[in-house]
């Protein structure tokens, strides 16, 4: 299932972050008897730190759901990860931070001024 909510970039966001994460099975028993569609959760959550809920997806494997957000910041990003992690209904999520094609090209840039020295050599 995927939905994207709105086209656009989040106007006061700066980074972009993906968060797979895993149900745990009382939740997934709970939803087989009640389901629940929690992309107007999800989009709450994060609308409530001045984030944007790009996109929601279900998944087979490792990892039963994913996200994609917008946040103002790492600081707002995590405290939306900690409080649906905190929940009890997730038996885990990770975040990661996206970065966009010129952040790493300009990563790969600044690259060149790290003198890097492997251990022992």
């Amino acid at each position: 299932m995927h939905l994207v909510l709105e086209e656009g970039r989040c106007s006061n966001c700066s980074s972009s972050y993906e968060t797979p994460s895993a149900r745990n099975t009382t939740r997934v028993a709970r939803l087989i008897g009640n389901p629940d569609d929690r992309r107007k959760a999800a989009q709450s959550y994060i609308e409530s730190v001045g984030g944007k809920l790009h996109g929601f997806w279900y998944a087979f494997g490792k990892y039963d759901g994913y996200n994609l957000w917008e946040a103002p910041d790492n600081v707002s990003m995590a405290a939306v990860a900690l409080a649906i992690g905190g929940g009890g209904t997730l038996s885990s999520i990770e975040t990661t931070v996206l970065l966009t094609v010129d952040e790493t090209l300009d990563a790969l840039r600044k690259a060149k001024q790290v003198k890097y020295r492997a251990p022992g050599a």
